[in-house]
């Protein structure tokens, strides 16, 4: 009897002792997902809190919406240019060194970009240093995941990470709009510096991922890389003053074409050579900077295509609806974060209950009903902004792309990171994150070109078909605002027109011209904006039909 109660404790007390071992483990897991998730948050945190806030960003170093435009694209090329060559860094030196350095770097671009005093300074604090910074810890995200997380454990952490990054998209303008309203957007930089610091902490009780074979880095690759991604998106960039083919009147050209073609036209070149320098390496035995093998997976190069749209569409929306929010109707950076609010709640819903409402849905279904609610969203728009429009106009349509966003981000990541061997986790996280940020910065450039070469030209017909316009106003405004007119307020023209001493009915032509200019150039932008989410459609028959979960469970079956 003695034995058998000796027995019958040992045995309590080994249940007892794996149930605290478990509760340890789920809270340390618990732990580490929390550190990797406010990491991922505060990555896509800043691609959305300073959309409300363009206009006050704008005047408060000196510049336009163009310059603040060309800060946000930069930022996004940088990361785009250097996330892959960031994920195989972080193989070299290890993955949780990689996101401590990168965060070291952030943290510094932010500090940079919160004091600020002119355009210069903040490009090299936002656009540069935050980018560099981004570039290692985004791939890093991914790769600590399959470092510290069993197989079965991972498709949950990988969901729950795409949930922070949906979070903070969600949250991001209304946090930008009530620090810019209240007190200045200089402060969610320092925010973010402190919040780094915090993770800088933290990151010590994340384990690295195991490297079994220490890679080499192909810089020669990288470069090539790097450089293809940075003509495409710079000729974009610079469309709206150099004219797309044809170019702009008294404008640059390049054997009669504009150079925004020849960039484009070059960064298509520069991307060919990278590939056939990938495949040059495979085949003679060494290690290229991406496995060519990768690009023939057919889940994977559906998702990273899907992936690329879907933050085209979305950054082009975000830039666009502020504007007219902000610019157009008057409102302040907290009144327009509260009426993108819709948007943010239909995102953050989405991302968060299709996965847990419906897990055996088809993610190919799932992702054609997203882009159809992101067009139904657009096309409402279209429908709704003119000169008489209110507010209330952009309510349905904010929630319906909210909701669409949050379909697409709800599937993409599983069916890209599931479509490879673990081993590969790394590589696809710097691809995965590669796509996305060239969506952005490229959505955000062609949204901005597009409305900024459309508004140029109706402003400047407004102007001549004005007959109250002297012809030697006429004359001055085609030559000095040919290049492009800049996104402004009639309060900030009115004074402009004043301060060249324009007599009154000059004034209130350039006001009426400015007014309808800008509606112009939102719905030219919106439309095509909207042929891409058509576009779209086409290429969800690459994204799987079966559930991620649901293709792993044969698998699984067949298993020891």
């Amino acid at each position: 009897m003695a034995e058998d109660a000796t027995a019958g404790a040992n045995g309590g007390g080994a249940t007892a002792g794996k149930h605290a071992a478990k509760a340890v483990a789920a809270a340390s897991a618990g732990f580490v997902l929390f550190v990797l998730a406010t990491g991922q948050f505060i990555m896509a945190l800043d691609s959305s809190v300073m959309n409300v806030s363009i206009a006050t960003v704008a005047e408060d170093v000196g510049t336009t919406v163009t310059g603040i435009q060309t800060a946000i694209t930069l930022y996004t090329l940088v990361m785009a240019c250097l996330m892959i060559p960031g994920g195989k860094i972080g193989s070299i030196i290890g993955r949780r060194r990689a996101f401590s350095i990168g965060c070291v770097i952030y943290a510094a671009g932010s500090l940079t970009t919160a004091l600020a005093p002119s355009l210069l300074v903040l490009i090299v604090g936002w656009s540069f240093l935050e980018g560099i910074g981004a570039a290692l810890i985004m791939p890093a995200i991914v790769a600590l995941v399959a470092g510290n997380f069993e197989a079965k454990a991972r498709p949950k952490a990988y969901g729950l990470i795409a949930a922070a990054a949906a979070m903070a998209i969600a949250v991001g303008p209304l946090i930008g709009g009530l620090v810019t309203t209240y007190a200045s957007w200089r402060y969610v930089f320092v925010g973010e510096v402190v919040v780094i610091v915090v993770l800088l902490v933290f990151a010590r009780r994340v384990k690295d991922a195991p490297v079994e074979k220490r890679p080499h880095l192909d810089l020669i690759g990288a470069g090539l890389c790097a450089i293809g991604l940075a003509l495409i998106v710079l000729g974009v960039l610079r469309s709206s003053e150099w004219g797309w083919v044809v170019p702009k009147e008294g404008g640059t050209s390049w054997l009669g074409l504009s150079p925004t073609i020849w960039f484009i036209l070059a960064g298509g070149l520069v991307l060919w050579l990278f590939l056939r320098w990938l495949s040059r390496l495979d085949r003679a035995g060494k290690e290229p900077l991406v496995d060519p093998a990768l690009f023939r997976v057919h889940q994977l190069t559906g998702g990273l295509v899907m992936f690329f749209l879907q933050f085209l569409l979305q950054m082009g929306i975000f830039f666009i609806i502020p504007l007219f929010l902000s610019v157009v109707l008057g409102m302040t950076a907290s009144q327009t974060g509260v009426r993108l609010l819709p948007l943010s709640a239909g995102l953050l819903v989405a991302a968060v209950g299709v996965p847990k409402r419906w897990p055996k849905a088809s993610p190919r279904r799932v992702c054609r009903v997203g882009l159809l609610l992101i067009l139904a969203g657009i096309l409402l728009l279209l429908g709704g902004i003119d000169l008489d429009a209110s507010a209330a106009v952009v309510l349905v349509p904010m929630l319906l792309i909210g909701l669409g966003i949050g379909a697409l981000a709800s599937q993409l990541g599983a069916v890209t990171v599931s479509s490879v061997p673990d081993e590969k986790a790394s590589e696809v996280g710097g691809l995965q994150n590669t796509s996305s940020q060239l969506g952005s910065s490229i959505g955000t450039a062609l949204a901005g070109s597009i409305m900024i070469a459309v508004l140029t030209t109706s402003f400047l017909t407004g102007i001549q078909n004005n007959p109250n316009v002297p012809p030697e106003v006429k004359s001055q405004a085609n030559v000095e605002l040919a290049a492009g007119i800049p996104f402004i307020s009639d309060a900030d023209l009115e004074q402009a027109m004043k301060d060249a001493g324009q007599p009154e009915e000059v004034t209130q032509a350039a006001l009426d011209a400015n007014r309808q200019a800008r509606i112009d150039g939102l719905d030219a932008a919106l439309a095509v904006l909207a042929l891409i989410a058509v576009v779209a459609l086409f290429f969800t028959s690459r994204v799987p039909k079966i559930p991620v979960a649901a293709a792993a469970e044969p698998a699984q079956a067949q298993g020891p």
